[in-house]
């Protein structure tokens, strides 16, 4: 009898990690629509992101957007104290950016890990976005992680997904997973899945599904994967910054039962992907 492997899906990325969470090409670009913090007396909080994956974070025009950053602009909307800009920055720059005090925050479709519990700090989260697997139509062979074993897939180093498929090759080293790491984003690996240059991807299911549709990449097939623990995306903050998560909490909350959550989820993920109320302190 096959064992069967649980995926606690812990992502989000993603990206988890990483998202997915995926690494972007080019150097840093600063946000500069909030750079009067200087002259106001306001306190600057720097929110860092990979821009990638889309809905969640990406540039539009020019312009960072997504989910996850509205909702940070909506946070810290008419503050007297708080003055917040964006930077854009590398995966794996997000967070050496929290440990050197360069930023304050991060939202790149984050989860929850108890490595990442140790060194930062969680604000409540504003999304939840189950895990997925994604692989060809036609291949039969690929139905649920059971079937992964001797299949490649690409990831990104550091990422929640590469942490889960490690382990997965540690426990299973008579026929372990294919893992290339890549630093192309979320957007490439799903068309090299596409094109045939991987067997499967393990990734969030809004990211999946945006980018199957955007890209019409109707060859794929998305196969839900069991969990035991709430897949929530939550901001990121440094250590130290115990003060900043109270007025972040207490904002996400009001954003919560006023609506504007429900309404940016509704814009930009098609649907209502809400944590659960309890959840949000």
């Amino acid at each position: 009898m096959k064992k069967i492997v649980k995926y606690s899906s812990l992502a989000a990325l993603g990206l988890v990690a990483v998202g997915v969470l995926a690494a972007c090409s080019g150097g840093d670009k600063k946000d500069t629509a909030s750079s009067e913090a200087a002259t106001s007396g306001k306190k600057e909080i720097v929110v860092a992101t990979n821009a990638s994956p889309k809905p969640f974070n990406y540039e539009e025009n020019g312009e960072l957007t997504g989910y996850e950053i509205e909702v940070i602009r909506a946070i810290f909307k008419d503050s007297d104290k708080y003055e917040v800009k964006f930077e854009k920055t590398e995966w794996s720059g997000v967070f050496a950016g929290l440990d050197a005090d360069r930023y304050q925050m991060a939202v790149n479709n984050i989860s929850y890990t108890k490595e990442r519990a140790e060194k930062y700090l969680y604000a409540a989260p504003t999304a939840v976005n189950p895990n997925v697997l994604v692989a060809h139509k036609d291949d039969n062979s690929i139905n649920s992680l059971d079937d992964i074993g001797g299949k490649t897939t690409e990831v990104v180093q550091g990422t929640t997904t590469a942490k889960q498929l490690e382990d997965y090759n540690a426990q299973h080293a008579d026929n372990p997973t294919v893992i290339n790491y890549t630093k192309a984003d979320f957007q490439q690996t799903m068309r090299r899945l596409a094109d045939g240059q991987a067997d499967y991807k393990i990734f969030d299911k809004i990211g999946v599904e945006t980018v199957i549709r955007n890209q019409s990449l109707d060859n794929l097939k998305v196969i839900e994967l069991p969990s035991d623990q709430q897949p929530y995306v939550y901001p990121l903050l440094a250590k130290g910054q115990d003060e900043l998560k109270t007025f972040v909490d207490k904002r996400i909350q009001e954003l919560y039962k006023d609506g504007t959550l429900e309404k940016l989820s509704q814009q930009f993920f098609g649907g209502s992907y809400l944590p659960a109320e309890t959840d949000i302190k």
